[in-house]
């Protein structure tokens, strides 16, 4: 069997925390070009495996976890209106530990108004537009640095539980330098679980896929990305889609950003572990993003049309084992709601959304920086694990971009280096939608939406 190895990976280094701003906030996602409806799965249809990651890495039944992944949807839902009325007072919103709902407010005014809605309430001094306002100005500052100082801030996270910006700097020489105050939050990590359901023996969302910038039989073990599926999608002209992340496409920067190039489409492959040159081709990168559009990292893979009828049309996504969950809809980050995060290198496993912005700087091949955006979450992810799916309740939440537990073995192995800090940055579904619609010129990816039923045979 060859040894794969992913070419470039959207990771998170061993960082020191530091604070640079004093400002709370929350961003609201774009509503997501036909998006399905958002309804929950019944507790009997959770799968075995997810239960017990729920149980392991939350505490939480699956009930609870249910009921709280609605709750938090229907607080992003209230957030959005709520800030469209009180657009200068806004500040932010999350669910508690006891999984209440809480509203951030500059006001008094605005926190009786909130209250009397049934809302928990917190004053803080600084409006959510002012702190989007100063992380642009931050971002900014970041991408005018020499590259060896830019290439030490790994990423910018938006604390809206804290009231700040957090800068996340390499604990390196140069980060060093800076001597800045350190300021970082405890953060969970979860644990593999061992087991789980029944197996479906055909490849879906959650399960790996290899692609490489040429034809796999001239490719070397280091030009094989590995990357894992994520949502099974489909568009307005019947294109059998997969949602993945844009980084994992080995040839994003030879095509043009976020619509992709014919005749640089690399192929995705099903690996065949026995003799990977014999992997099935399922599929082709159709269109990559990388921080092309408001910092997006997504990738549509487009299937060949003999995968009509197998688990990669198909509304699952599974961890390890063979556990399914099936999808029934998109939903927004909301800080404190909890999440559940597929992929084959680290199976099924849990958290909560710690940051509903964060801001990574990105190095390309070309030496270039960009800014991915995305959302954070204490769910652990391992190197494969980029590109899968993310949910909250049987919600599609996101996509997977990169980790600071990426090198790890285990999450196991993760929770003892990085002393109990393991985080995932995660790319928000809605946006992704919304992105490929507006820019597919009536192309793959127009109308796009992520399956809620199974695709006709």
């Amino acid at each position: 069997m060859r040894k794969f190895v992913a070419s470039r990976a959207a990771a998170f280094g061993t960082v020191v925390t530091v604070a640079t701003l004093l400002l709370p906030g929350m961003l609201s996602a774009p509503t997501a070009a036909g998006a399905p409806a958002t309804s929950q799965i019944g507790v009997d249809q959770v799968p075995p495996e997810l239960a017990e990651a729920l149980d392991h890495d939350l505490d939480l039944t699956p009930a609870e976890y249910l009921n709280r992944a609605a709750r938090a949807q229907e607080l992003d839902d209230y957030a959005d209106r709520f800030r469209a009325t009180f657009p200068a007072e806004y500040a932010g919103a999350w669910l508690d530990d006891d999984g209440a709902p809480v509203v951030a407010v500059t006001t008094t005014n605005a926190a009786q108004a909130a209250a009397s809605d049934g809302y928990r309430t917190h004053l803080v001094p600084v409006s959510a537009a002012d702190l989007e306002r100063s992380a642009d100005e931050l971002n900014r500052w970041i991408l005018g640095l020499p590259r060896e100082v830019s290439s030490q801030i790994n990423q910018i996270v938006i604390d809206v539980l804290n009231s700040q910006i957090v800068v996340d700097v390499a604990n390196s020489q140069v980060g060093r330098i800076l001597n800045l105050p350190t300021l970082i939050a405890s953060v969970k990590v979860q644990l593999s679980p061992e087991s789980g359901g029944a197996v479906q023996h055909v490849p879906m969302g959650g399960d790996t896929y290899i692609s490489a910038r040429v034809a796999l039989p001239d490719s070397t073990a280091a030009e094989i990305t590995v990357c894992s599926f994520g949502f099974a999608a489909t568009d307005a002209n019947g294109n059998a889609l997969n949602v993945s992340a844009g980084h994992c496409d080995p040839n994003a920067d030879s095509a043009a950003p976020s619509t992709g190039s014919a005749d640089v489409a690399a192929a995705v492959y099903v690996p065949n572990y026995a003799n990977v040159l014999d992997s099935r081709q399922v599929g082709t990168f159709a269109r990559a993003n990388i921080a092309a559009t408001d910092g997006l990292d997504y990738s549509l893979i487009r299937f060949n049309r003999n995968v009509a009828g197998s688990g990669l049309d198909q509304p699952v996504i599974r961890g390890a084992n063979g556990t399914t969950l099936a999808v029934t809809g998109t939903a927004s980050p909301v800080v404190g709601a909890p999440v559940c995060k597929s992929g084959q290198s680290s199976a099924f496993t849990c958290g909560t959304v710690l940051a509903d912005r964060v801001e990574v700087p990105l190095i390309a091949d070309d030496g270039s920086s960009r800014m991915v955006r995305g959302f954070a979450s204490s769910a652990c992810t391992l190197a494969g694990d980029s590109g899968g799916a993310i949910v909250t309740g049987s919600l599609a939440l996101g996509i997977t971009s990169g980790s600071n537990s990426s090198t790890a073995q285990s999450c196991t192995e993760a929770n003892i280096l990085l002393g109990g800090r393991a985080a995932s940055l995660g790319i928000p579904i809605q946006p992704i939608l919304a992105d490929a619609d507006a820019t597919s010129g009536g192309g793959v990816g127009s109308g796009i939406q992520i399956r809620t039923a199974p695709a006709a045979a």
